[in-house]
């Protein structure tokens, strides 16, 4: 059963940080690229950040290039997601999602129908 699960999310003040973890089961790995995606109440799923195979290459959309890293072991099956300077507009819940073609890469555009499965989501409340 190909399994994707978040966790990491919390309530955090304005220009705190968080790592977000993804762990994965059921496929191999590092044949696929990962991504994070996010989705705020009321608002339509935006790319995060996205990750290669080997983890050689990495994609940041918009707001994230400069205070995001994502990174990858694949000797445990897990991508994570480091956000710095956390503001009120980043609260949503939080998506990792596995690119659906082995060996594809991160696409540019990020296209939420390129990835499957998708996790449940972890959520991120940024408060003061």
């Amino acid at each position: 059963q190909l399994t994707l699960e978040e966790s990491g999310g919390n309530l955090v003040e304005p220009g705190g940080s968080l790592r977000l973890s993804c762990a994965a089961s059921g496929f191999t790995f590092d044949d696929y690229a990962i991504a994070w995606f996010r989705q705020a109440a009321g608002k339509e799923r935006e790319e995060v950040a996205c990750i290669s195979e080997r983890g050689l290459s990495t994609t940041y959309f918009d707001s994230f290039r400069g205070r995001a890293t994502i990174s990858r072991d694949n000797a445990k099956n897990m991508v994570f997601l480091r956000i710095n300077n956390l503001k009120y507009e980043d609260t949503a819940v939080y998506y990792c999602a596995r690119r659906s073609e082995r060996f594809s890469g991160c696409p540019d555009p990020q296209q939420p129908n390129l990835f499957a499965p998708w996790g449940q989501g972890t959520q991120i409340t940024v408060f003061s």
